[in-house]
């Protein structure tokens, strides 16, 4: 490669809103921004497990935007097939990181057995993609840096600032070449409960911003409809099942709860969270709240998650006996696509109940249980076999920690004092017509060159 122009190639994240990995190629030098895994509809999971499209061992290293499985997930897989550099991330995104990444080999290996032992699997036999040991190998390779720090990988220098979308994200700078490059990751908004605001957009020559939402704008508050669905579940016998991703959303969810709890708006239903991945999350939130951490806003109550009343199903047993639960109740349980995990058989015990309600609370991608149950299906697939769905399904989008697409456009726009627009802006991270939507406002309001790019298009950056 020396000689040749610094390249950028979308290695994933195109056209859908998974899979995020981005590599910039300068000279002799490889380095890939976020490695996430591909999630959704049966298409999409199996580019899991193709080949890598590039030798993960002619990588320099890797930069981490945030912890979750569609910007992380896919870093076990590099290291066992070769790749030996660093990982940087900020320090919070790490501690996360380490804890998704074994969960997901921990919950694939478990999901693996399950479906061997139940006989219900399409492989003989089935298998993980990776397993917790592949995941204990690649949390070795991950790297703290401080937020503001420039921070020297390979021929780049790399500057994350707090993005505000779960604890310790980032925008992540690139300098290399001569050129600037910011990849914005999930951008948060300026409302989430815990986090303070995404820092300003800094200069770049090139911008990559995820569109999640980026076609739509959130609902305004929803606190007494959220109270609403809750008191009319319990009132009739029934029980609440929350899938929720178990960073952040599992957090906001519950200082939601603890608030309405608080004011009297809801009963006093007991509220169990039913993950150990959200249940370790928890603590490294609580001690980034008691520390002050530079992404964390000020003079939150020190328990804003009512812990005091919550409970934590931690055991496979307690699990298993919120299948049923003994009393109406509040159930938090991963994962927030209701894709895996132990959601999955709460599900399967609780849909068919009509009493019941399942409460949707983050972006469901196409091809999960998430998306089906939020379309209104009557009737999904879990476990190997096929459920009738008679319970209540309720879609909350005002919880959600993505910027909509005012937020994003505003964010990009900057105040009076931005810096320039950048050279092209391409707009990965979201299904397609939420990308080309946001592409053509930043063209029509910013008057910005804003492309969507194709999956695995090659770019020059000079």
């Amino acid at each position: 490669m020396t000689g040749l122009s610094p390249r950028l190639r979308f290695l994933g994240a195109c056209g859908t809103v998974t899979g995020s990995r981005f590599l910039l190629e300068t000279g002799d030098s490889r380095l890939l921004v976020d490695c996430g895994l591909f999630q959704g509809d049966r298409e999409l999971r199996r580019r899991n497990w193709e080949p890598p499209p590039i030798d993960p061992a002619t990588l320099a290293g890797v930069v981490l935007s945030h912890a979750h499985l569609d910007h992380t997930g896919y870093l076990p897989v590099l290291v066992r097939d070769g790749f030996d550099g660093t990982a940087l991330a900020s320090t919070d995104t790490c501690a996360l990181t380490a804890l998704v990444l074994r969960d997901s080999g921990h919950l694939q290996a478990e999901d693996a057995h399950y479906a061997r032992s139940r006989g219900f699997s399409k492989h003989d036999p089935p298998r993980p993609l990776y397993d917790e040991a592949d995941a204990d190998v690649a949390v070795t390779r991950l790297r703290p840096v401080q937020f503001g720090a420039p921070t020297q990988l390979a021929a780049s220098e790399i500057l994350l600032r707090p993005a505000g979308h779960i604890l310790g994200s980032s925008t992540v700078q690139v300098r290399t070449a001569g050129q600037t490059v910011l990849f914005t990751g999930d951008l948060g908004r300026s409302g989430h409960p815990l986090l303070r605001p995404p820092a300003a957009r800094s200069p770049a020559d090139v911008v990559v911003v995820e569109s999640t939402y980026g076609d739509r704008q959130h609902p305004p508050d929803e606190t007494d409809r959220l109270a609403a669905v809750v008191r009319r579940t319990i009132g009739r016998g029934g029980s609440v099942l929350i899938p929720a991703f178990a960073v952040d959303r599992t957090e906001i969810v519950l200082q939601a709860l603890h608030r309405l709890r608080c004011d009297g708006l809801i009963p006093p239903a007991p509220v169990y969270v039913d993950s150990p991945m959200a249940l370790a999350a928890l603590q490294i939130y609580r001690r980034a709240l008691a520390e002050s951490a530079i992404d964390v806003r000020a003079n939150l109550p020190p328990d804003p998650f009512g812990l005091t009343t919550v409970r934590l199903a931690g055991s496979v047993d307690e699990s298993i006996s919120l299948n049923h639960p003994a009393e109406p109740s509040i159930i938090v349980s991963a994962s927030g696509m209701a894709s895996g995990g132990r959601v999955v058989h709460h599900l399967a015990a609780l849909a068919g109940d009509p009493r019941n309600t399942v409460l949707l609370v983050g972006f469901q991608a196409p091809g999960t249980r998430g998306a089906d149950l939020a379309a209104g299906v009557d009737h999904v697939k879990a476990l190997g076999r096929y459920l009738q769905v008679r319970c209540q399904v309720e879609v909350f989008q005002s919880l959600s920690v993505h910027a909509d697409g005012d937020e994003l456009v505003a964010w990009l726009a900057g105040s009076a004092d931005a810096p320039p627009p950048p050279d092209v802006c391409y707009v990965v991270h979201g299904e397609l017509t939420a990308s080309r939507v946001l592409a053509q406002r930043l063209r029509s309001e910013l008057g910005w060159l804003a492309v969507v790019p194709d999956d695995g298009e090659l770019v020059r950056l000079d």
